[in-house]
This record gives C-alpha cells, structure tokens and sequence, in this order.
C-alpha cells in the first residue's frame, strides 16, 4: 500500500470517526435558542436548553466540539501497547466502541491517533489521567498528561499524532481527557502553527467553601476567573483577546456544596456540561449526571450539588459569528477554502512527517517535556 493511499484512506476514516461534511450557521446553536425565549422565561429561567450527552458533545460558537476521552486501559506490553491477545475481537484501526472498558480508537499497536492532518481551528486536549505522546510535521514533540494541557493552533497546517502509550508495565493505565475544539476567526485561519503548553502546576486554581464549609473548586485553564487569570493561550488563538470572553473552567463541588457561577456578558455563549456526579440543582433545575446545559450568560447562577461529588466542564466565548465550513480534520468559512486545503496537503503533507513511524511514541522513562519546532525544549512542570 503507497503513502498516497494510506494518507486519503485516514483521512476518510478520521472524518467518518469525527464529522462529515457539515455546514454550520454563524449565528449559533445557543443564539439561536436564546432568541426564542420570550422576556418573561429569559426572567424565571436562565437554563436555554438540557440535553444528554454522547461520545461528542455539542458546543456553541467559538468552540465546535468537545470530546470526552474515558479508557481504563490495562497494563503496557514492550511495545507500550495492550498485549497482542486483548487486540483479538477489535476493529483495529478505527475502535471506538467501547470493549472491555477502553478503546484503540486509530492505533494500530498502541491506542491514539497516528499521523494526521488540521487546517484553520484549535485543538485543546486537557488531561486529567494518563499520557499524551505528541509528534507533529513540523519536528516538534512532546509528552505531557495527569493535569496538563496543550493548546495547538493548526492555522495554515499541520500533522500531528496523538498518542496514549501505556507506559506502565505492572499497574493499568487508566486515560481521561477532553479533547476541544477552538474556531480560528477568518483573518487567523492561515497562520502559522504553533502549540503552547499548560504544564499542571501553572494552571491557576479558584478554591473556596460554602456556608456549611462544604468545598469547591474551580480550575481555570482559559480566561478570568473573579481574580484569577488563566496562563495566556497562544497568540492568535480567538481566546488572546480578553473582550471575547472566552473560558475553560473544570469545577469540582464536594457533596451537598453549594456555588454560585459568576455573571458573564450578555451576548457570550456558555455551556456547562456535568459529566460527573449523580445530580445537581442549576437555579431550581434538577440537571441528571453526563448532562449539557446551555445557559444565558448574564445571569449569576446559583448551584446546588448532591449527595456525590460532582465534577463541571464550562466552556463559554464570545461568538466569532462567521460561516463555518468543516469537512473532518479541516475547517474553513468556504466550500472552495476546503478543497484547497485537500489540495495543499496532497501536495506538501503540511511539511511531511519527519518521524519513523506515524503512531510515535517516546521512551518509555521519557519524563513530560515539549520540544518546539524551533528547538526550544521545555521540561514539564
């Protein structure tokens, strides 16, 4: 099999596994709904919609997805991979039902994404459990996991892996990450790449307790937070710009903790997604666990947890409010910016892949560190 087919056949299945070609309205999901609540409901109820949530969840404008990555993977073999044995009965190369409680998703011998292209949008993976390995066309790499967060802006292009080498030998590996997606306004679609990395101990943490001394935490990896501000995202993210409001906050509520959510603009587009926790009351509504709810920003909201601790995804932003174009790995504003971006990866690979093996991964000991493009090397933190 040639390295053209093998790159088109991915690609195919990359955008089968993540969307097909879809065209998505510049006012936005939640501005949509906004409009439809009469001033009276806008009064009583500031919950816009409430809605179960799958592998994918859906966002609003600036964001375009956010995936919820969850594998208790077992223990590594030498090739930190699962054992050839635990592969049997799986769809390699495109596992993504779950089976015995984790994945393979694209990964051939060890679980992740190999090799692939982006064009004109963000990826933020946040890492709550396990290791990320990263390679991408321009030479740079990385491993970072338990805490961390790499922000990649893909602009122009570029290829990256991302893979979850099981790196322990005698103990599982357990992986939980989400995975968003950040819109690049038109003007910033072409730029070039670039990552940025959140090491765990940067990432500012909001804590506080309750009247009855119940504790809540709020962890603030984009945006403002009361006082507290999120280490700067890479320079020509749309999240760069403090007027557009745009924020990724994880709030832990200890049980029966009681919170109440800051006010933001009128206008910004928030979601909250509870993907942890067995209920919990958002100003009168009983919201069910692995629930979104999308809300009206300016309102300061008044949250009630259960009997369980409970664990919030916020994701919040001004709207870029520009036509969206998104074919899979590519996302552009025109049907005609996206066949240009097939085109130019079929002739450049966005710079090629520099690395021996599509699906690479570091050295089993290789401590958390980021190599940059430009050789820059950064020891995780």
């Amino acid at each position: 099999m040639n390295n053209e087919f093998r790159r088109r056949d991915f690609i195919g299945r990359l955008t089968l596994s993540i969307l097909s070609s879809v065209v998505i309205s510049s006012r936005g999901f939640a501005n949509s709904v906004r409009e439809n609540f009469s001033k009276n409901e806008k009064k009583t109820n500031p919950i816009l919609s409430n809605k179960a949530m799958g592998f994918q969840w859906e966002t609003a404008d600036p964001f375009l997805f956010c995936v919820h990555h969850e594998d208790k993977f077992p223990k590594g073999n030498a090739e930190m991979g699962p054992a050839p044995e635990k592969l049997k009965g799986r769809h390699i190369g495109e596992d993504f039902i779950i089976k015995d409680g984790w994945r393979m998703y694209h990964g051939q011998k060890v679980p992740g994404f190999p090799g692939h292209p982006h064009r004109g949008f963000e990826t933020i993976t946040v890492v709550r459990e396990g290791i990320v390995d990263h390679a991408d066309s321009l030479g740079a790499a990385g491993r970072y996991g338990n805490g961390d967060v790499q922000w990649m802006t893909a602009g122009k292009g570029v290829q990256h892996s991302e893979m979850f080498p099981l790196i322990n030998l005698n103990k599982e590996n357990p992986m939980e990450l989400f995975q968003i997606w950040l819109n690049l306004p038109k003007k910033n679609k072409m730029v070039d790449p670039h990552f940025k990395m959140l090491w765990s101990k940067t990432i500012p943490k909001y804590k506080e307790k309750d009247a009855k001394g119940n504790e809540i935490e709020v962890e603030i990896m984009a945006g403002k937070f009361n006082h507290i501000v999120a280490p700067a995202p890479p320079p020509d993210s749309w999240a760069n710009d403090i007027k557009n409001e745009v924020a990724i906050w994880n709030i832990k509520l200890n049980r029966n903790a009681e919170f109440k959510l800051p006010k933001a603009s009128a206008g910004i587009n928030r979601t909250i997604y509870f993907y942890l926790g067995e209920k919990i009351n958002i100003e009168g509504n009983i919201i069910s666990k692995y629930h979104s709810v999308s809300v009206l920003p300016d309102y300061e909201l008044l949250l009630k947890n259960g009997n369980h601790e409970s664990r919030l995804l916020v994701l919040q932003g001004k709207p870029i409010d520009e036509p969206v174009i998104q074919y899979g790995p590519f996302v552009m504003n025109t049907k005609e910016e996206i066949n240009q971006a097939f085109e130019d990866y079929h002739k450049t690979q966005f710079g090629g892949w520099p690395w021996p093996r599509p699906d690479q991964i570091h050295k089993r000991n290789e401590g958390r560190f980021a190599l940059h493009a430009n050789g820059r090397r950064e020891i995780g933190s």
